[in-house]
């Protein structure tokens, strides 16, 4: 069952096996996976926006905490159907708590970068700071455009339609509530019992930002993805490298349940 407000898009649903549901991150929405999804062309795949996220604003948005409630729609999307799940940044530290939720409703889960801040294993890096910054903007709306226009630049912020501007500006109250669910520990990391896959590029600026998700690999027990050539978004840059992760989550999958479950 659907949740009121979510905008769902299933994929290739003539294909066999269970449906890899893809989790966007913040700021982000579903059509930012177009690459991505394209290139799954044989395996069902259902997407969505998260709410307060593109067609989810009509869903409204969630409060600091929020990770919780955006945990709960993916466990009512799945509705009751096992899957495998693969989520972008925050989508992918969602997925991580549905599943220590719902452990059952995971055949694999794999998680491209999904941000650990409030850790200890993360604190060297100032991005607890960072995120911290977006958590506490007076003015979501303003932080929607602050942070858009300072990745796209002015001329191309402003080269924008009026309708796109005012989304991306109505999506900073998600993207805040998101920013201020990583305040402090959002899940027991050790009960995450599903078989999972982190995935991890080596393009950044910060090589401790690659030594803090392998040690996430490492708590949660994952087999580890390296995305070469890759940033923190790949789905946008590199969807092939992106695509790897869904793979090997596949794969994982299959090897971690009998093979009626793919039938």
């Amino acid at each position: 069952m659907v949740p009121e407000g979510i905008h769902v898009v299933r994929h290739y649903q003539h294909n066999p096996g269970p449906s890899v549901v893809l989790v966007h991150g913040a700021p982000d929405r579903a059509k930012n996976l177009a690459h991505v999804v394209h290139l799954l062309h044989d395996v069902p795949v259902t997407t969505y926006d998260r709410r307060g996220y593109g067609k989810s604003l009509a869903a409204g948005s969630v409060g600091p905490g929020g990770f919780e409630q955006h945990a709960d729609d993916l466990l009512q999307l799945l509705d009751g159907t096992p899957a495998i799940v693969v989520g972008q940044s925050a989508g992918g530290a969602i997925a991580m708590a549905a599943a220590i939720k719902a452990p059952h409703l995971f055949l694999a889960l794999g998680a491209w970068e999904p941000p650990m801040v409030p850790w200890k294993w993360w604190s060297t890096i100032g991005q607890w700071e960072a995120t911290m910054k977006y958590a506490r903007y007076h003015d979501p709306y303003q932080l929607g455009e602050d942070f858009n226009r300072n990745i796209l630049g002015d001329e191309r912020w402003e080269a924008l339609p009026a309708r796109t501007r005012e989304l991306l500006r109505a999506e900073g109250v998600a993207f805040r509530a998101d920013m201020s669910s990583q305040e402090f520990p959002f899940m027991e990391v050790e009960r995450l019992r599903v078989p999972v896959v982190i995935g991890v590029g080596t393009e950044h600026p910060h090589a401790e930002f690659a030594r803090c998700n392998r040690e996430t690999a490492r708590r949660t027990n994952a087999e580890l993805y390296v995305g070469e050539g890759a940033d923190h978004f790949a789905h946008l840059g590199n969807p092939a490298v992106w695509v790897g992760l869904v793979r090997q989550t596949v794969a994982l999958a299959r090897r971690s349940h009998p093979p009626e479950v793919f039938a």
